[in-house]
């Protein structure tokens, strides 16, 4: 969502009395609150949608979409449930990805492919633009300040002067994840590098675990907020970051939004396709004969031998060339 976000961005400024509703998982919805660009917010629950009692909803829903009689309807997730569901919509044209996984482009009146394999999944939505005549440029503010949850987050955790690092040890597949003692070596190493500096774990309820595991090894100096933050808290705290070190998760791409500096920690996955955007450089990684595997599960002799081989002595020499 975070990475589409550019595009609703740049649609609002080659027509700036475009009205853009954004179809999405509840649990994201907070995200796009007070958002200056988005006029409505269409969310829906992933699971109740999979079982008969969920499609009463559904059909709601679909049917309010029929009634605004899109021009547009733009499908930048193009799997089966986005690409089926925009077909529903009948807007006046369907643009969508050339992605092939699960068959969405069949739904789509336009496809649009990816340039090459290591094309960034930004760079490929903002080719939708570029397909439809909308010129791209950079002059916008990705992610703009929420006052409400900045306030928030000023007025429980001061910053009282402190360079903030931020922790991301969490991630949807479990051989995405740097281990938890690495990141907790790697905080009291930063820790002990300079006193101004303090650490915040970030993530959500199912991080807690790591958090706790991170926090009571590095120290009272490092702050665990795992399941404390709303989304919104989450981004004005990354908004205050010196610097994020993460996993290759959501927030990573968040904290990009923000202008902070971002070391990404990756294993499996392949950063060119959806690391850092504009920081690519700052990824880290261990050269394996089967790394990148794309796959959500290690079938590796050496169990996340991709991720455990990135020694908390290189992600400290990273993150310090940051902080000079």
């Amino acid at each position: 969502m975070v990475q589409a976000l550019p595009v609703a961005r740049l649609l609002r400024r080659h027509f700036p009395e475009a009205e853009i509703h954004w179809w999405l998982n509840r649990d994201l919805a907070p995200l796009l609150e007070h958002d200056p660009d988005i006029r409505r917010v269409i969310p829906f629950d992933r699971k109740r949608w999979g079982a008969p009692t969920g499609w009463p909803s559904a059909l709601r829903i679909i049917r309010g979409m029929r009634r605004e009689r899109y021009d547009w309807v733009i499908d930048l997730q193009s799997l089966a449930r986005s690409g089926f569901v925009a077909w529903l919509a009948q807007g006046g044209l369907t643009v969508g990805l050339d992605d092939r996984r699960e068959g969405a482009s069949g739904f789509h009146d336009v496809s649009v492919p990816r340039a090459s394999y290591q094309t960034h999944a930004v760079d490929w939505y903002l080719d939708v633009l570029r397909r439809q005549g909308v010129p791209v440029h950079w002059n916008f503010d990705w992610l703009p300040r929420n006052e409400d949850a900045a306030t928030v987050v000023e007025s429980v955790w001061p910053a009282n002067g402190h360079r903030w690092i931020a922790l991301q040890p969490g991630a949807r597949w479990l051989n995405k994840r740097w281990p938890a003692e690495h990141f907790a070596a790697l905080a009291r190493r930063l820790l002990a590098h300079d006193e101004s500096l303090r650490i915040v774990v970030l993530g959500g309820d199912a991080d807690r675990p790591l958090g706790a595991q991170i926090a009571g090894l590095a120290g009272e100096r490092c702050l665990d907020l795992t399941g404390q933050l709303s989304l919104p808290g989450m981004v004005e705290w990354l908004r205050r970051c010196a610097l994020m070190i993460t996993n290759d998760t959501g927030p990573m791409h968040v904290a990009v939004a923000l202008g902070r500096p971002v070391i990404g920690l990756f294993g499996p996955t392949e950063p060119t396709r959806t690391g850092p955007y504009g920081q690519l450089a700052h990824t880290l990684r261990v050269d394996l004969p089967c790394a990148p595997c794309m796959k959500a599960t290690c079938a590796n002799a050496e169990p996340l031998a991709c991720l455990k081989g990135l020694t908390v002595e290189r992600v400290f020499q990273a993150a310090i060339a940051h902080l000079l």
